[in-house]
């Protein structure tokens, strides 16, 4: 990791520690980073942290959403986002966070407006690093962007011409009394002025304007100002033609990804509003949402780096529900729109309200994935906290099973497949030979007699239904007692995780790389 994104990483994770005594005006933030391995250069932990930021010290800025760009599509997306951005700085400023608007090259638009003139009047301040009109990329501070730019990025066919259509900014975004209009230096001065120290950045495009403006990204966190992009609220100039040849929204998301590398944690719009994350009208990717808070396994590591993969290879969109191995699962808004849900907690007891968004979402009908805890996922033997709620009925109910224990943690658990089921589609491509998995053995017999059974676990003497698939409502569910942090390394397993979700959402199973398509 570059020194300058561990500054930044290390101020947002220690400058909020403490929030348990967050008050009721704070702002609680959950934010996402990429930190590079020290011990292999190259390779990135997903972290996720929650950050309280008091109001009074923070700024939003809007990047150039303007009312027209030259590519029509570019244009479009911004006034698809609009209306979701305006309610995200109305509830902002309701709390008292400054509202800096910054729609680059018109402000001869607002000369004489109070908004204008208050950005005018903060005095110049001697920056720590020089502000210049344009940053480029840091060839010492972050790898080359992962997308190919080079034809200014517009997606539309044919191409859409080149030029400064730009008069204002987008009419959808509320300029309110109060809020500061800047497309330079100035913004700096306004923070320094009033004692900000956090910044938010939204808008567009984040592989230009976003990283290299003198309000936004990169000569922010240079100036050592708290930074995140709000990574629902933004757009790149990215033609799906050009490499990696992936469609529009994963070109954005792998911007967005480069920017938790090397620059700063991201968050989303949920954070002030609820609901799920804002997604364009284009995304159709499936939506595959994780709920995961459990230390014990491991699975706040293993099931984001899988989450990822998904992403990368396979086309979906993902969320991952992360409760950090507290009683509080963020973002559970997200169940609303997820095609999935994985789950992966160990003996939680949620706010009420978290639980009966999961008890909705199975009883809708929908497809759920369980691994190995999730048979206790909500059972914490009846001492629940006030406001909490417990439902130690969700493993014989709803994944079928009758969790009573374990096996010897050190003896681990002899896996085979069921002959049976061996061409159950879910078993495509897994490696029908008996492997062991680390994983002590879960006690599970028996499981509910319309489960069909993929996978049983031996330890010694003593064999158990391991891997079983039923439907809930008519939905969809596997359930597996596998999921060991080493079982994330056997290809064996991450083979039917994979065809577990897709078999789920009644999509095709996927062919991994390499691999000839399964009968």
């Amino acid at each position: 990791m570059k020194p300058l994104r561990l500054l930044v990483v290390f101020s947002l994770t220690m400058l909020f520690a403490g929030l348990a005594d967050a008050d009721d005006d704070s702002l609680v933030l959950q934010t996402r980073a990429r930190v590079e391995n020290p011990d292999e250069p190259g390779q990135f932990k997903i972290v996720y942290d929650k950050v309280q930021w008091d109001p009074k010290k923070t700024a939003v800025v809007i990047c150039d959403m303007w009312n027209e760009h030259w590519c029509k599509g570019a244009t479009g997306r911004v006034g698809e986002m609009a209306p979701r951005m305006n309610e995200v700085i109305k509830a902002a400023r309701e709390k008292g966070v400054l509202i800096i608007h910054a729609p680059s090259g018109t402000l001869d638009t607002y000369n004489d407006t109070p908004q204008r003139k208050l950005a005018q009047s903060a005095p110049k301040v001697e920056p720590k690093v020089a502000l210049r009109g344009w940053c480029h990329l840091d060839k010492n501070h972050e790898s080359a962007l992962p997308i190919d730019d080079s034809d200014g990025g517009c997606d539309c066919q044919p191409r859409c011409p080149s030029g400064h259509p730009w008069k204002s900014q987008i009419d959808t975004l509320e300029i309110a009394p109060g809020d500061a209009i800047t497309d330079s230096a100035e913004a700096y001065y306004l923070l320094r002025q009033r004692g900000i120290e956090n910044l938010i950045v939204m808008g567009v495009h984040t592989n230009m304007c976003v990283l290299g403006r003198p309000f936004s990204i990169r000569q922010m966190v240079y100036q050592d100002v708290n930074v995140v992009l709000m990574r629902d609220m933004t757009d790149s100039m990215y033609n799906s033609r050009k490499r990696p040849l992936v469609p529009h929204v994963r070109g954005t998301e792998l911007v967005v990804e480069h920017i938790e590398k090397h620059w700063c944690p991201t968050i989303t719009s949920s954070d002030f509003l609820g609901g799920p994350a804002f997604r364009f009208k284009q995304d159709d990717r499936p939506h595959v949402a994780f709920i995961v808070s459990d230390d014990h396994y491991h699975a706040d590591k293993t099931l984001p780096v899988f989450a990822q993969m998904l992403r990368d290879r396979y086309g979906c969109y993902c969320s991952v529900l992360h409760g950090q191995g507290t009683s509080d699962i963020p973002a559970t808004d997200e169940l609303e729109t997820a095609d999935v849900v994985v789950v992966f907690v160990r003996r939680l007891a949620l706010p009420k309200e978290q639980l009966d968004k999961l008890r909705k979402y199975v009883d809708a009908g929908k497809p759920l994935v369980a691994l190995r805890t999730a048979s206790h996922a909500f059972d914490i033997h009846g001492d629940t906290p006030e406001g909490c709620d417990e439902w130690p009925e969700f493993d014989a109910a709803v994944l079928g099973g009758s969790y009573h224990g374990h096996g010897p943690n050190t003896a681990g658990t002899d896996v085979a497949i069921t002959a049976a089921a061996a061409d159950h589609p879910i078993l495509a491509g897994v490696a029908p030979k008996p492997w062991h998995s680390t994983g002590s053995l879960y006690n599970t017999a028996p499981i509910a007699a319309d489960a069909t059974l993929l996978m049983t676990g031996s330890q010694g003497d003593t064999t158990e239904p391991l891997t079983w698939v039923r439907q809930y409502k008519g939905g969809r569910v596997f359930y597996s007692g596998l999921g060991h942090p080493d079982d994330f390394g056997q290809p064996q397993f991450r083979r039917l995780l994979l065809n577990a979700v897709f078999w789920a959402m009644e999509k095709e199973i996927p062919q991994p790389r390499g691999e000839k398509k399964a009968d």
